[in-house]
């Protein structure tokens, strides 16, 4: 039996059809008060370009450097291209992601990985001949 997605209570259709004002209601505190602040000019952009790419106006792939933004179900299905520094992260937005913020998607930092010791890094590795 498949589980039916739900956030809050509240199925994604009818997430869909709240306005923005409940939706706050629903998301934690410090997610609410940044929305209730309102949008700063590039989140207003790219709310634009969604609003576009949902009435298929917009054809090119949706890059943002927006990395703040929270996640609003209209954005659900959509594919954003996140910038993490030093290049764009195709991301598929899903049910799951609402309320996060797109940062939390796109991450910035890779893990680091080191070979073997090098010449000289221990003191066994120093009688080691070299060739």
């Amino acid at each position: 039996m498949a589980v039916k997605f739900t956030f809050k209570g509240k199925s994604l259709e009818e997430l869909k059809q709240m306005e923005l004002k409940e939706f706050i209601e629903l998301l934690p505190s410090n997610r609410k008060r940044s929305l209730t602040r309102g949008f700063t000019e590039p989140q207003k952009r790219l709310l634009n370009k969604i609003d576009l790419a949902l009435q298929n106006k917009f054809k090119k792939p949706i890059k943002t450097h927006c990395r703040n933004m929270v996640i609003l179900p209209k954005m659900v299905g959509l594919t954003i291209h996140i910038h993490k520094g030093n290049k764009f992260e195709q991301v598929l937005i899903t049910q799951e992601a609402l309320g996060m913020r797109l940062g939390e998607l796109a991450l910035t930092r890779t893990r680091l990985q080191h070979s073997a010791p090098g010449v000289g890094a221990t003191k066994s590795s120093s009688a080691v001949s070299v060739r």
